[in-house]
């Protein structure tokens, strides 16, 4: 029998955290929690839609302080939208009470640790790398833009749950091994979902040698494994990062309890570990840089939220000095915030790069969402990123593989994948500046009060209202429209790159996009079952993995979604298809996924009586029977499908309230 967490109990760092900040519900793995939500993050691509959704709930100001808007993943201004898009996202800042990091300030990640991010709060960001943020000692979660919105406006965040996983760290990284190795090789270990429902904690000795964007790169891609949160103990390294800042009275020492326990378990020797790839195209398809070397290679892309550090572009400077880049390869730097590219102006790195060949590009997401550096069609392109999903990279027929830093340097040189190892030279361990150069008058600080309710939205055909949403009917009789296959991900639904991300903040816009890398007829089946009564996608094993997007949900359900039937779904996914009404369900019985296929009917008689009942849900297929379905709804989430979404059911709370106080 699984016991909640008492006081009694020595507390992991995880549980202290999540006790801090506990609104409501018991620490039981499985059971919901409700927390409270210090900071908020929002990128600009989703931050459009959070912004929108502020509005649609009549918000005045913000409560979490701070909340940023962070301006790193459109920044190809092709044409007039993403330009556009600032303006908005700048004067909603103004409006709601939002400080504004604009373009050129680089990635919202590593940006928020340097300037914002304080050791023992809590912060919810619109993307699913918030939980970088962990590197810090900080309870850092990714979610849908909805549900930030709700912790924007004092709203508590409705979490599962998740087992903490302790991750034991001994000994000491070996030369030209490094933080994103580490990752890889948990990834090799436990897979793309192998972290669902948990929170990972590092611990141990082998802290001591790993720096604060060392674990940044391992919160971060913790994410890849479907983890709820990553922590690490807020430290020494913690206050020497806070202090390179000018931040060190940000700092208190975090850790775990003596004799605390984990529900889960696993420990890694760092001196074991050799350098590590993950091969197209998915994060967890990893073997050794030695079992890959040899292959051709096209492109060497550093930078991006998964290897953000100061570090990880130096080291790279340093392996190329004085050589030059193989012929026919390119080696993309992306720095990942003005503070590291000034630090490496400053310490004479900048010009190493470029002499080698190395093209600079802006301080941002880039090519990590497939916004610019998109590589040739079936060429290899070996990349710091977190991941290397299908398309992810702007080409649709990519073959993105994952690595370090060190690993993508050596075959830059090479033209061909290289361990590092075999590189001629000593390893060059790479120590950071005890000063980093910070500029905060690059922020837009939040608006007095009472200036900011003067600010007008500058709205644009491109950032339309969005849609009303209804409740699911007590009867459904919808067609299955799509069955897909496993680890169907959110860049799979909703893709992102130029041609498709400066849309993103309009669901009509944005409508004809949907699913077409795997069906490229479904948008417009979908659009004439709007008024039909709706459709079902079946999927299978983790469907909605990766990016927290959650328009992967909100615009299926403006194209008629009502049901998703799958073996099982991604974290954050799930909620949000909740959050926007629709009624994700899975199998009882694996078997029966067999028995689906497009064009079923799938057959739900009185809904929300079952509903209430149970867990499970009887559903006919007319001329194969009958099978049962898992929901797993809280009674809080049932209210929201009976709602038709958190929108709808704020604005009705909302309007009960106005009526009680005027009577």
């Amino acid at each position: 029998m699984t016991q909640s967490v008492t006081s009694a109990q020595p507390l992991n760092l995880s549980q202290q955290l999540i006790q801090r900040h506990l609104v409501s519900g018991e620490m039981i793995p499985g059971s919901e929690i409700a927390l409270e939500i210090n900071q908020a993050l929002l990128q600009d691509v989703l931050g459009t839609l959070v912004m929108l959704e502020l509005e649609a709930m009549g918000l005045g100001r913000v409560h979490t302080q701070p909340s940023v808007q962070y301006i790193d993943h459109g920044l190809v201004q092709a044409d007039n939208l993403n330009a556009e898009t600032y303006l908005f996202l700048k004067s909603a800042c103004e409006r709601f009470g939002v400080w504004y990091s604009g373009p050129g300030n680089g990635i919202s990640h590593p940006v928020h640790m340097e300037n914002f991010g304080v050791p023992g709060q809590s912060i919810v960001g619109c993307d699913s790398h918030t939980t970088a943020a962990g590197a810090l000692g900080m309870l850092a979660i990714g979610a849908g833009g909805i549900e930030v919105a709700m912790a924007m406006a004092g709203e508590p965040l409705y979490i599962t749950m998740p087992k903490i996983w302790g991750i034991k760290l001994e000994g000491q990284l070996p030369d030209w091994v490094s933080a994103k190795d580490i990752v890889l090789e948990l990834l090799r270990r436990h897979g793309v979902a192998g972290g669902k429902n948990t929170m990972i904690e590092y611990y141990g000795p082998g802290l001591a040698h790993l720096s604060a964007m060392d674990r940044h790169v391992l919160a971060n891609m913790g994410t890849e494994m479907g983890a709820t949160a990553t922590v690490f103990p807020s430290d020494e390294e913690t206050r020497r990062f806070l202090a390179a800042r000018g931040r060190e009275s940000d700092w208190q020492p975090l850790a775990a309890e003596p004799g605390c326990r984990y529900e889960l378990n696993d420990h890694l020797d760092l001196a074991t570990l050799e350098p590590m790839i993950a091969l197209p195209s998915s994060p967890d398809n990893v073997v050794t840089v030695r079992e890959a070397a040899g292959q051709p290679l096209h492109q060497a892309y550093i930078g991006s939220s998964g290897n953000p550090g100061y570090r990880d572009f130096a080291v790279v400077a340093e392996i190329v000095r004085d050589r030059q880049v193989a012929d026919g390869v390119s080696l993309d730097i992306n720095p990942s915030s003005r503070q590291v590219l000034t630090t490496l102006i400053q310490q004479g790195y900048l010009a190493d790069l470029v002499a080698s060949g190395a093209r600079l590009h802006q301080a941002g997401c880039n090519g990590c969402i497939g916004m610019g550096q998109a590589p040739a069609v079936g060429l290899n392109s070996l990349r710091t990123v977190p991941r290397n999903f299908p398309g992810r990279s702007g080409t649709r027929e990519d073959s993105v593989f994952l690595c370090s830093p060190e690993t993508a340097a050596a075959s830059a040189l090479a033209g061909v994948i290289t361990d590092p190892r075999t590189l001629s030279m000593a390893y060059p361990r790479i120590t950071e500046p005890d000063k980093i150069v910070i500029n905060r008058a690059l922020f837009n600080a939040p608006l007095p009060v009472e200036e900011a309710r003067l600010k007008p939205l500058q709205k644009t055909d491109n950032t339309p209202a969005l849609p009303a949403l209804s409740p699911l009917p007590d009867t459904l009789e919808v067609p299955v429209l799509l069955v897909v296959g496993d680890n169907i991900s959110t860049d799979d639904i909703m893709p992102a790159g130029q041609r498709v991300l400066p849309y993103w903040s309009s669901i009509y816009a944005s409508a004809p996009f949907t699913f077409e890398a795997v069906d490229d007829t479904y948008a417009t089946r979908a659009d004439t079952t709007r008024t039909q009564g709706g459709h079902v996608i079946v999927g299978g094993v983790n469907y909605g993995q990766g990016s927290s997007r959650e328009n992967a949900a909100l615009v299926p359900r403006y194209l008629g979604l009502q049901v998703v039937i799958a073996k099982s779904f991604a974290r954050i996914h799930w909620q949000n298809l909740i959050c926007f009404g629709a009624l994700p369900l899975t199998f009882c019985h694996p078997e029966d996924s067999e028995r689906l296929g497009q064009g079923d009917m799938i057959v739900i008689r009185d809904l929300y009586n079952q509903l209430a009942k149970g867990d499970d849900l009887i559903v006919e297929v007319p001329g194969k029977g009958t099978m049962t379905l898992h929901h797993g709804l809280t009674e809080r989430q049932k209210t929201l499908i009976a709602q038709g979404g958190v929108i709808n059911h704020l604005r009705e709370r909302n309007a009960q309230q106005a009526t009680s106080t005027s009577g």
